[in-house]
């Protein structure tokens, strides 16, 4: 019959070796106060979502910017349709 260890149980070849922190700080404190703070950089949640209007319109391309736009997208795991339409808000925005 086969012995089966449940998870988190000290087995005789399991959990032996105890970890050891050389290169961690002698005192916690010693480490906070010797940190540098980072300033907060990530946009709030709100900021995430853009809530824009859109408008559906239908439009003739070249089947040579379609495949291209398709294989790009494809590439980066999101739909050509927005990737054509985040290239259009660019181009207006810069010449806004």
């Amino acid at each position: 019959m086969s012995s089966v260890l449940a998870i988190g149980v000290k087995g005789e070849k399991f959990m032996k070796k105890k970890t050891t922190y050389d290169k961690a700080p002698n005192d916690i404190s010693e480490a906070i106060l010797s940190s540098k703070r980072i300033d907060d950089f990530l946009p709030p949640p709100e900021s995430l979502v853009k809530k824009e209007e859109t408008v559906k319109i239908a439009i003739s391309l070249s089947k040579k910017s379609v495949d291209f736009f398709k294989e790009q997208a494809k590439k980066a795991g999101v739909p050509y349709q927005t990737m054509i339409k985040n290239l259009l808000d660019y181009y207006t925005a810069h010449y806004k």
